[in-house]
């Protein structure tokens, strides 16, 4: 049965009308992706799984319940045989009868000796018997060795034939030590761990394989024991020892503990691992014995699974296998923790041991936790030997072993996976495959015989790729199929460094189908690109140029041509190709490498080019490019490197470079005109791209520093370029600043050898600097900045220069030179007057103010400067200034505002600078703050009202007298009322904001009759008119909550009374004239401030105001129906609110009172019957009366042993008021006896001390009398105490439920009282019950 471990990809059989995405699909060889393969071979084990069933049917056999795997196989059922077969699966031995079977119940466990010659059988009832396998005798019953009732989970041989271990269902593991003595055979059994001590389901001796024998750890015949806790190793020889415990992680209680030995080599040394896990993570602990004797145990890396593992095995050094809870099992690779293989073994229907871990035949007499580990025990169904593991199911037997490298490649190539199958022969070739098998010698011969088996493997798939390759259908279809196997095969070659496999063998076959063929011939390009392929046949060139020309593939062309090796090349055929198609890298290529000749490709480049620009036409993209390449050309021939890749021969270096220079200085060209100017190919590279051109000879010239022939040639480029250039209209300024900017960088080198005319330099800062010139301004100044910072000033006379500079407004070259003299404040005149730069000038004088390398005078300077310029300053950015005075000018102040005389920009100023700031300046304390604010505060109210009270909360630099004062002088009311406020005029504040209200109130109550203009005018006009009522109506309420705290009952009437006269009378006024809207809206808003001045005035004296107002005096009762039952809900909201608080409190009060009683007055049980001082029981005692004293914490005392320690915890007149501590509880918190400095400690105070009594008089009087008293008095300790247990208990607060009861309530009442609830008996609080107290 084999098992994919990949699945199958088809090949591409999708559609698509677009052939470029399909060749985005073309299918590369991943070779950092892992393929596996099938890792191992599952067979079963068809001649014992038929005779199991076989020994069922026919001779009640009963069923399989054990295997045991060495030389020979045996299989124990349930009813008590041992069936033995041999390596042919032939059965040699049916061990026991029905008879013993029906004894000893059914075989639990099995074990084989090394040398295959003794069986050990343990049975479920508790009995172990010994075979000899040789001729199936019984050696050996024994009944004995350990206790009866339980039954045997494991019996194992060690490496010592005469030593076994078993491990029972009572969680207890013993030695077996086998003796004979005078014929007679016996067995003496020594309890090596005991399941009281916690119970162990799992033991493993280590067990060498032949060739490790000798190893010298064996003489210790160590043991693993897998309890439901830890792990233990012990050694068993020459002395029963423990040398290591390792507690398990948290994990499923229902997880089952494994073991398993191996013996593996750890750097160059082997020595023996055991690896255990309970639940998904498995640990390896390294086994080594140290030169001193010792056993010293070293934890490696851990194995992180997301399964439940309930088989754990070795089947290499290297590899595992693992069985999960849902019986899947997963081939897990050590070393990189990789999961190789998962196979399903549902169907084996694995055989597990539960009936034995909860040990059904004796009683089930197991504990719950070993009982629960039992359900996923599969112990006995798993055995490995040999790199063999057999399984065991209810009615048949598999066996898993590793496949050899050919068999894993073969699996896949069945299953048509070639691609995975080469990936997986790759990975044995380089040595990084996993669970190797089967290749042994020497690297090199291994490495042929993989490589042969890739190459068979090659053919297949590029037969089968050619075979299944759909006849029909779209060409992309068929294109797509060869996409996914052509770079496979290519990729496997190259790696195989097989070329001639590639192109002598694979190619003639795919150049048999068409398809195949293009595909083959495209797929090359990216190998050759990437250089690992530089040379083909002259047969595929030549397939390759004319399929990439008939396809229109010219760039990849180009790239392949330029990778590829010359000699390989057709020159001829490929030129002509190349020229006919612009593929100028491929044309240069050929003739660098092919001819040594470097010139023609310029020539040809510079044909190309040359006409456009000489003819002034437009350059189109393409001649933007050739341009670009051949100035990139050039500087690769300077510098020595070969175009476009690599370098030119060492010898041919210098050559180039002569021949370049030489060919760029002609006279003229080859096939030159009349009217050609003199050194074309220069004029053209300058027109091109001067300052390209001009950096390509500069790093020329930094190259050539100590060639005599080479310094003759700059010299030569240098006076052409003048030549050329100057006094030449066809070059703008910023080409000829552009050459004079090279020239100077060149002149101020320490090495130059370059010789420049001066007058030039003169003439080219005339052309420069012209006034009269106001074309390209910018460009002009910036090339001559650029000069002058590589050093050109020295060219020129500063003081010409400067004049010039001046009269064509060159402001950059001005403020360069002034640097230079050091006169920074004419500096600021330069940022001033240039347009583009005026707004850095901010930035410039907090430079030069604040950085160091300026002398005071020098900032001194600058300081006049910027003051004499302050008003330009503070019009261009006045936050900017402000920034500026506060770091600089602060004792300038008064003078810069007394300057600032135009208003608006001096409140703009103050704006800024006055403005608060999260970040203080260092020097931000202004001298006269106070009158600065005034000012500011009198420009605000002029020119921004709006904003004067959000100013007043702001800032506090300012004196109230003056502040209200010039509020009053420009109207601003809400302004006054606020600063009146502060000062403490609380009725001066009210009038000016009722006076305020009333002027708002008076334009809407008024006659509409001479109304004008459209009815949308005048309902904007009315709602905005609202909307600023209601704005001064919320700002006077809050005035009055705020204030009415501190103020009586008068007072506070005098507040709210004339603001509700005026919200009446202008309600009745509207209601007169019968504006619907407004009506409604103006008795929102009386409502409102009868809400809010109902917390503050008494209801009575409410109504009794607004009966006694003449404009409801007069009327009818229903004009003010509304708000007297608005009123009257209210009321009955709180008055039920009162009573429901009232009855909550006292509830509490009650049950936290009852709580606290029946606590302290409840009986005390003690947990001994003896002093936990004198440990002797009380009862016994035959002397005078005792009395007991009883601890809350359940600890008991005779009263004079608790006096002997001392431990009084208080001190009283009586017996009956001492408090004392319990003596044990003390103890462990800090030392005997003396009182304890915590209160946070004294957990051991009683909350009520019991006094026990007792007299024993004679023993005719019963079992004597007690005489039982409680101290119900609590000590600050004690309520303490109980405080802390009343807030366990305590539920949530009543308070805070009535809190959001009544905002919510409060919510709706303030939204309209109109609506009047219908009476108390309909409204209930929703309260949560009282908690209860857990006894």
């Amino acid at each position: 049965m084999d098992a994919r471990s990949c699945d199958t990809s088809s090949l591409a059989s999708s559609d698509s009308g677009d052939p470029a995405h399909l060749k985005r699909k073309r299918r590369t060889v991943d070779l950092n992706s892992a393929v596996h393969g099938s890792v191992l071979r599952h067979s079963l084990l068809k001649g014992i799984s038929a005779q199991i069933v076989s020994a069922a049917d026919k001779v009640d056999a009963g069923l399989p319940t054990a295997i045991t795997v060495s030389g020979v196989i045996a299989v124990g059922t349930s009813h008590g045989l041992a069936l033995v077969f041999d390596t042919n699966q032939a059965l040699r031995l049916c061990l026991g009868n029905k008879t013993t079977g029906a004894e000893f119940g059914a075989v639990s466990a099995l074990s084989i000796n090394d040398d295959c010659t003794r069986l050990l059988c343990g049975f479920a009832k508790g009995q172990i018997t010994m075979w000899d396998l040789a001729n199936g005798k019984l050696l050996r019953t024994i009944t004995d060795a350990h206790p009866p009732g339980t039954a045997i989970l494991h019996v194992k041989f060690t490496d010592d034939p005469t030593l076994a271990v078993c491990n029972d269902s009572g969680g207890s593991v013993f030695e077996l030590a086998f003796r004979r003595v005078m014929g007679m055979r016996s067995c003496d059994s020594r309890c090596l761990f005991s399941g009281s001590k916690g119970e162990v389901c799992c033991v493993e001796p280590l067990r060498a394989p032949p060739d490790f024998k000798d190893h010298p750890i064996t003489h210790y015949s160590l043991l693993a024991m897998a309890s439901l806790t830890k792990i233990l190793v012990i050694g068993l020889k020459p002395s029963l020892k423990v040398w290591m415990t390792f507690p398990y992680n948290k994990s499923d209680p229902s997880s089952v503990p494994q073991l398993a030995w191996q013996f593996v080599q750890v750097q160059k040394t082997v020595n023996p691992v055991l690896a255990f896990c309970k639940g998904d993570t498995v640990h390896f602990l390294l086994v080594k014995k140290e030169e001193t004797g010792t056993i010293h145990v070293i934890k490696q890396r851990q194995l992180q699974l997301s399964c439940d593992i309930i088989s754990l095995s070795w089947i290499n050094s290297r590899t595992l296998v693992l069985v999960d809870s849902r019986e899947k099992l997963q081939v897990v690779d050590r070393p990189s923790q990789e999961v190789l293989e998962t196979l399903d073994l549902e169907q084996v229907q694995l055989v597990y041991n539960s009936r034995h871990f909860k040990s059904l035949a004796t009683g089930g007499n197991v504990s719950q936790a070993l009982a629960l580990v039992g359900e996923k025990a599969c112990y006995q169904s798993v055995s490995s030997y040999a790199g063999q593991i057999v399984y065991l199911g209810t009615k048949s037997a598999h066996i898993m072993t590793l496949r050899n490298w050919r068999e894993r490649i073969d699996c896949l190539i069945k299953q048509e996976q070639f691609v995975e199958a080469l990936s997986l022969a790759w990975s044995f070739h380089e040595g990084t495959a996993k669970a190797a098998v089967g290749l042994y010698g020497d690297p090199l011969k291994r490495k042929g015989v993989i490589s042969d088996k890739m190459v068979e493997v090659l053919f297949q798939f590029a037969a089968h790729a050619l075979t299944k390759c759909p006849e029909q259908g779209k060409i992309q279809v068929m294109e797509q199929h060869f996409q996914d196997v052509v770079p496979v095969l290519v990729d496997y070659c190259l790696l195989l460094q097989r070329t001639d496999l590639l192109f002598n063998q694979l190619y003639p076959r795919l150049s048999e189908n068409t398809v195949a063929k293009g595909v083959f011939l495209e797929s090359l390009e990216s190998y050759v690109v990437a250089d690992r392929l530089e040379h083909l046949t002259p047969a595929i060139m030549k397939d390759l140029l004319t399929h990439y020309h008939s396809s229109g593939m010219m760039n990849s062309l180009e790239r392949c041509v330029v990778h590829l090796d010359v000699t390989s090349l057709d020159i001829q055929q490929v030129v002509q190709v190349c020229w006919e198609n612009q593929l100028y890298d491929a044309v240069i290529y050929v003739y660098n490498r092919g001819m040594n000749d470097y010139i023609t490709p310029m020539e040809k480049l510079f044909a190309v080019i040359g006409p456009a620009i000489k003819e002034g036409r437009s350059l189109t993209g393409m001649d933007v490019v050739m341009g670009n390449k051949l100035l990139v050309y050039i500087s690769f021939c300077f510098a020595g490197r070969a175009y476009p890749l690599g370098n030119i021969p060492e010898d041919l270096v210098i050559q180039v470079k002569n021949q370049v220079f030489e060919f760029l200085i002609r006279l003229h060209s080859a096939d030159s005109s009349e009217h050609e100017e003199v050194f074309p190919f220069i004029h053209t590279l300058l027109h091109f791209d001067t300052r390209e051109f001009l950096n390509v000879l500069a790093m020329t010239f930094d190259d050539f520093k100590n060639d005599k022939q080479a310094l003759e040639y700059q010299q030569r480029i240098v006076d052409i370029l003048l030549q050329v250039m100057v006094d030449n209209p066809d070059f703008t300024p910023s080409q000829v600043g552009g050459l004079f900017t090279f020239l100077a960088r060149q002149l101020a080198k320490p090495d130059n050898t370059l010789f420049v005319n001066r007058k030039l330099f003169d003439q080219v800062l005339e052309f420069l600097c012209s006034p009269d010139d106001d074309s390209r301004h910018t460009e002009r100044q910036q090339v001559l900045l650029e000069l002058l910072q590589v050093g050109g000033v020295v060219e020129f006379d500063e003081h010409r220069l400067l004049n010039l500079a001046e009269k064509a407004k060159f402001y950059q070259i001005c403020e360069f030179l002034y640097e230079k003299k050091h006169l920074y404040g004419r500096i600021i005149d330069c940022y001033l007057q240039d347009p583009l730069r005026k707004f850095e000038v901010f930035n410039y004088i907090h430079n030069v103010l604040s950085m160091p390398g300026y002398s005071p005078e020098e900032k001194q300077l600058v300081k006049n400067k910027a003051l004499q310029h302050i008003k330009v300053l503070v019009t261009l950015d006045p936050s900017k200034s402000a920034d500026l005075v506060l770091l600089h000018f602060v004792e300038e102040v008064q003078q810069i505002s007394s300057e600032l005389q135009d208003d608006r920009l001096l409140y703009e100023f103050l704006s800024c600078l006055l403005a608060p700031r999260e970040v203080l300046h260092p020097a931000s304390s202004l001298p006269l703050e106070q009158d600065l604010h005034e000012l500011l505060l009198d420009l605000r109210c002029r020119f921004s009202p709006d904003q004067v009270l959000d100013f007043l909360h702001t800032s506090q630099h300012y004196r109230l007298d003056e502040a209200i004062q010039i509020t009053e002088k420009y109207r601003c009311n809400e302004a006054t009322a606020y600063l009146l406020e502060k000062k403490g005029d609380f009725q001066g504040a009210f009038a000016v904001l009722l006076e305020t209200l009333k002027e708002k109130l008076a334009p809407v109550t008024a006659e509409s009759d001479d109304r004008d203009g459209g009815e949308d005018d005048v309902e904007a006009d009315s709602s905005s008119a609202l909307g600023t009522i209601k704005d001064l109506v919320d700002g006077v309420i809050s005035f009055c909550q705020r204030n009415c705290q501190n103020l009586g009952q008068q007072h506070r009437e005098a507040l709210w009374f004339p603001l509700l006269d005026a919200m009446m009378a202008s309600q009745k006024q509207v209601q007169e004239l019968h504006v619907g809207d407004t009506s409604e809206v103006l008795k929102e808003l009386t409502m409102k401030v009868l809400n809010c001045m109902a917390s503050f005035i008494s209801l009575p004296a409410i109504i009794q105001q607004i009966l006694q107002d003449p404009v409801y005096g007069k009327g009818k009762l229903t004009e003010i129906q509304g708000l007297i039952l608005g009123m009257l809900d209210t009321f009955n909201y709180e008055q039920t609110l009162l009573e429901t608080t009232t009855n909550l409190l006292n509830h509490d009060l009650h049950w936290s009172l009852a709580h606290l009683r029946a606590a302290v007055t409840r009986g005390l049980h003690p947990r001994q019957e003896f002093c936990n001082i004198c440990l002797q029981f009380y009862k016994k005692r035959q002397d005078s009366a005792e009395e007991i004293i009883v601890f809350s914490c359940g600890h008991l005392y005779h009263l004079h042993c608790l006096q002997q320690k001392d431990c009084v915890g208080g001190f009283a007149a009586d017996l009956q008021q001492q408090r004392w501590r319990c003596y044990k509880c003390s103890s462990s918190h800090g030392g005997r006896g003396g009182h304890s400095t915590e209160p946070s400690r004294e957990r051991s105070k009683s909350l009520a001390q019991t006094h026990v009594s007792s007299g024993h008089h004679d023993t005719g009087a019963g079992a004597g009398r007690k005489k039982v008293f409680v101290e119900a008095t609590l000590d600050p300790q004690q309520e303490q105490s109980w405080d802390q247990i009343r807030s366990l208990y305590r539920g949530p607060s009543r308070l805070s439920i009535l809190s959001e009861v009544a905002h919510c309530h409060r919510e709706e009442k303030m939204g309209s009282l109109l609506s009047a609830q219908s009476g108390p008996e309909s409204f209930h609080l929703k309260l949560s019950p009282p908690p209860l107290l857990e006894e």
